[in-house]
């Protein structure tokens, strides 16, 4: 089955390189030069995968990518950059990117983290089909609408980012269990980022200040000292 991709760069070269060895691996990849362009071509049609460069001329990627998050419709992105800066790095998680490629990287890797961030997407697509397409939980005053995305508290409704509701949909879903922030980071982001614990860290911070009436006391999402976070049981 071939993939279609979103590809952003604006050097062509290296975009036409990572377009012909996309091939290898069954995907169609689509060239934006800019990410005026990118945003036109996204709202024409569907992708599988977008694959961002962090420099560009007018938007720059991490703007891009976070425009993309606010759309609604969750895709994979996988971020390139020349810069390798852990403030960049980080930004790029919390703004929404599933996975972080630093240039020069060898084309293997490239592909190798785009198959997982196919292979991830495609399990999540799985998962949805075996729920009801209207699956509602309800935890205490808190209920998620999980086809329309949807969060309200005490009917009143949240704004998320979509990073922030797929890590509040995955602790409803286990209530009680207790989850390492590597193990939140490879479960909701997708892939193992070593070092960057603290992305989870800030996420679970701004949703406490959404969801909790006194997020220094919280009710629904826990710290388990010494060894992570869990949802609680009964709220």
């Amino acid at each position: 089955m071939t993939r279609t991709v979103l590809l952003v760069e604006d050097d062509r070269d290296i975009a036409a390189l990572v377009k012909l060895h996309l091939q290898d691996i069954h995907c169609q990849a689509e060239i934006a030069g800019c990410g005026q362009e990118a945003l036109t071509l996204y709202a024409r049609q569907r992708y599988d995968l977008v694959i961002l460069d962090l420099m560009l001329p007018d938007l720059d990627g991490l703007t891009l990518c976070q425009r993309l998050r606010n759309g609604g419709d969750y895709v994979p992105i996988l971020m390139l950059t020349a810069k390798s800066s852990e403030l960049d790095r980080v930004l790029g998680l919390e703004l929404g990117a599933d996975d972080y490629l630093v240039k020069p990287f060898s084309f293997p890797e490239l592909l190798a983290r785009v198959k997982a961030l196919l292979r991830r997407a495609e399990a999540l697509g799985k998962h949805g089909e075996a729920k009801s397409s209207d699956e509602r939980i309800v935890r205490g005053e808190l209920a998620i609408e999980t086809d329309k995305r949807r969060v309200t508290l005490a009917d009143r409704e949240l704004s998320l980012t979509a990073k922030e509701f797929d890590l509040l949909l995955y602790f409803a879903r286990h209530p009680g269990r207790v989850f390492s922030r590597g193990q939140l980071l490879d479960q909701v982001w997708g892939y193992g980022h070593d070092g960057y614990e603290h992305t989870v860290n800030s996420h679970i911070n701004r949703l406490r200040a959404k969801l909790e009436p006194n997020p220094a006391e919280p009710r629904y999402l826990l710290t388990v000292w010494g060894v992570g976070y869990k949802f609680a049981e009964s709220c």
